[in-house]
């Protein structure tokens, strides 16, 4: 495990500009899904669930864990809250699953130049995000939380609906907006963007065994987070939640949503800004130095 806590070494500040860099670029493209209108073929409905290349490619360049959080907040800030509305400990759920989802994925992989490696974790990424979602919503309607019986008297009929939605998600959003824009990023980007925070890359040529990254320790560790993500959300469905909703779409429009995408997208410019000017700096220093 050694290796592995080397591999992500950051400083504080590198660690901030991952976080705000995530949770920016995901926010403003979670914005964009809400833009793209869905197709509807008979029973099936393709939509755009989330362009997960974006989180998933930083937390396999960067720290998994920042990342992951990062991108999981940006939904929550820019998704949510900035249009006035906050679900409360259903909130918490989404949060959870998919910050877990992509930490996991990102652990994945050692080489970021071995796309068969970019591949795998970027569609693991997606099923245990559309796994835990699923298995949820199962769960409330199997407790009693949440009425839904497609089939009348037949409450195991969500298990087909959540089955469906669930392939859905994995073979539409899965592969056209996580794999394989993921394949594409992560090795034309690795030693290239790492610089603009003052970092080296990954060192590709240590290899890590599945016994190092699937430890026991980050199996049981998800194991709880997976229940927790359940429990927030019985809570939520249960009445015990703690909503809040302004709904500023409804007050002032859909054009609302385009002061969300701009508040991400300056804060996106702004970190990128910092970015290039801590690299300029850092070059700078190196120059001084070398020249005295």
């Amino acid at each position: 495990m050694r290796k592995i806590k080397e591999r992500y070494v950051l400083t504080q500040s590198q660690k901030m500009m991952v976080f705000i860099l995530s949770m920016s670029l995901y926010g403003l493209s979670n914005m964009i899904t809400e833009l793209v209108p869905s197709i509807q073929l008979g029973p099936i409905e393709l939509s755009i669930e989330y362009f997960a290349f974006i989180p998933l490619t930083l937390c396999i360049l960067f720290h998994p864990l920042y990342a992951a959080i990062g991108a999981s907040l940006g939904e929550v800030i820019f998704g949510e809250i900035m249009l006035g509305q906050f679900g409360g400990f259903g909130e918490l759920e989404k949060f959870i699953a998919f910050s877990l989802a992509m930490f996991i994925a990102g652990s994945l992989v050692s080489d970021p130049t071995n796309r068969r490696q970019v591949g795998i974790a970027a569609m693991t990424g997606v099923i245990i995000h559309q796994a835990i979602s699923s298995v949820v919503d199962i769960g409330k309607v199997w407790i009693g939380v949440e009425e839904l019986e497609a089939v009348p008297g037949l409450a195991e009929s969500v298990v087909v609906i959540e089955g469906v939605a669930f392939l859905n998600d994995v073979l539409f959003s899965g592969i056209l907006f996580a794999l394989l824009p993921t394949l594409y990023l992560v090795p034309r980007l690795y030693g290239k963007i790492e610089p603009l925070l003052g970092m080296k890359p990954r060192n590709n040529t240590i290899k890590f065994s599945m016994k190092e990254v699937i430890a026991p320790r980050l199996i049981v560790v998800g194991i709880l987070l997976a229940c927790a993500a359940f429990f927030f959300e019985f809570l939520s469905e249960a009445g015990f939640n703690y909503e809040w909703e302004a709904d500023f779409l409804d007050m002032f429009g859909g054009w609302f949503i385009w002061v969300s995408i701009g508040i991400a997208f300056i804060i996106v410019v702004a970190t990128v800004i910092v970015m290039i000017k801590k690299k300029n700096n850092a070059s700078d220093n190196k120059e001084k130095e070398r020249l005295s």
